[in-house]
């Protein structure tokens, strides 16, 4: 057994747990009565980290993945929580998925694109948040399709609608939100990735790593993650197995 102080001095080396949310992502973050007090299922799962090992969560504020990752460079976190992606793996360890979204597109209402897979063409314009996993998937994937980058997943929304470009990808649950108020757009069935979210250090703290590691299989294997992504508002049908 690990001990607890040994797993915070390499985990949280200042003696402050520094915890990376990222807001860009509604279906893991949302915003509580202050920055401070963010809520959903990672905030939930930072605050059982953080009981475990006696300490209070100092709460880092980023509107983008891309951010928190350029964070990591810059010291400014301890722990994140992030898309499992093998150029990010470079520099930042992951544990296993503990929850798995899917990437799709939103598209106007009368486009003629049926499945994801029709995007894929010369001509094709394609907003994204720069440096969300999504972005850094089609970067390695398209062929054909060209895309479009915003600063965040939410400015890519507002980009592809004001540029009246071929799609916007992100996210499925918050281009769904997008749809309902604005009804001139539809999001594709099926997906072009399945995204896999992570808890996440830097690639050094191995100590910190393998308690993590221990910690989230037990977190998944009770009934703490589901429970956190129903309280919440999400599915907990997006737990990763």
């Amino acid at each position: 057994m690990m001990e607890t102080q040994e797993v915070l001095r390499n985990l949280a080396p200042s003696g402050v747990l520094r915890v990376a949310m990222n807001y860009g992502n509604p279906v893991l973050v949302q915003r509580g009565a202050s920055d401070s007090q963010p809520q959903g299922v990672a905030a939930d799962l930072a605050r059982a980290v953080a009981e475990r090992l006696g300490v209070t969560p100092q709460f880092v504020s980023y509107d983008a993945a891309g951010k928190v990752v350029a964070g990591r460079d810059n010291d400014e976190w301890d722990l994140a929580f992030l898309a499992i992606d093998p150029l990010r793996a470079q520099r930042i360890q992951f544990t296993e998925a503990y929850v798995q979204i899917e990437g799709t597109y939103m598209v106007a209402k009368d486009a003629p694109f049926t499945s994801v897979d029709q995007l894929d063409q010369a001509g094709v314009r394609i907003a994204v948040g720069h440096g969300a996993a999504y972005d850094l998937f089609l970067s390695r994937h398209l062929q054909h399709a060209s895309l479009e980058r915003a600063s965040t997943s939410a400015a890519a929304m507002d980009l592809f609608a004001e540029q009246k470009l071929d799609a916007a990808a992100g996210v499925r649950q918050p281009l769904l939100a997008y749809v309902a108020e604005h009804p001139e757009y539809r999001v594709l069935d099926g997906h072009f990735t399945a995204i896999q979210q992570a808890m996440a250090v830097p690639k050094e703290r191995q100590l910190a790593y393998d308690w993590l590691v221990s910690f989230l299989h037990e977190m998944k294997h009770s009934n703490f993650i589901r429970a956190a992504l129903e309280a919440s508002g999400q599915s907990a049908e997006i737990a990763a197995p």
